[in-house]
């Protein structure tokens, strides 16, 4: 199957509970580095359109951005956090082709699908990443965020916001 056929957002199919057989999500980690609240800045990997992502694509930017954050800064400077959570169950309607597997298809009957996996449903503007840094690391972490996008499909634009410093007491 060709990646084009996830990404269109279909009507949701989230009730794990009532799905026999849905995979789990192959997401090891949701979070990375050590969170605090002095972090100068907040960067968004932010999507440009709606669409699906697959689990197995979230979780291939999520090792490019921390790998590229942690050999840069440490697993001290910065905080990656993963926002978009794959919730939707993906079904396919398997067809056996080669010879003699004319008996084991019924072409469009009974065509509902089998779970095959997992995507997150991102609508457009809503972020998928989220990194916290100082300013020290803050080329770095634009770098790491584009390198994650490149692992994603379609396009996305970073948001960098300058956080407020928390007011002596």
């Amino acid at each position: 199957m060709k990646a084009k056929n996830w990404r269109a957002p279909e009507r949701p199919y989230t009730r794990a509970d009532y799905i026999a057989g849905a995979p789990q999500p192959r997401i090891a980690k949701y979070t990375h580095g050590k969170y605090s609240d002095d972090y100068e800045y907040e960067l968004l990997l932010v999507a440009r359109e709606d669409m699906q992502i697959r689990d197995v694509a979230l979780e291939a930017a999520r090792i490019a951005l921390t790998k590229k954050l942690s050999s840069a800064l440490g697993s001290e400077g910065f905080y990656a956090e993963l926002k978009a959570h794959p919730h939707h169950v993906l079904r396919e309607n398997k067809m056996i082709f080669g010879a003699h597997a004319d008996r084991l298809q019924e072409g469009m009957r009974r065509a509902f699908g089998k779970p095959v996996g997992r995507a997150a449903r991102v609508s457009s503007g809503s972020p998928v990443f989220r990194v916290l840094v100082n300013e020290n690391g803050l080329q770095v972490a634009k770098e790491a965020l584009d390198l994650a996008s490149k692992k994603l499909p379609k396009s996305y634009r970073i948001v960098i916001r300058r956080l407020q410093p928390k007011a002596a007491a």
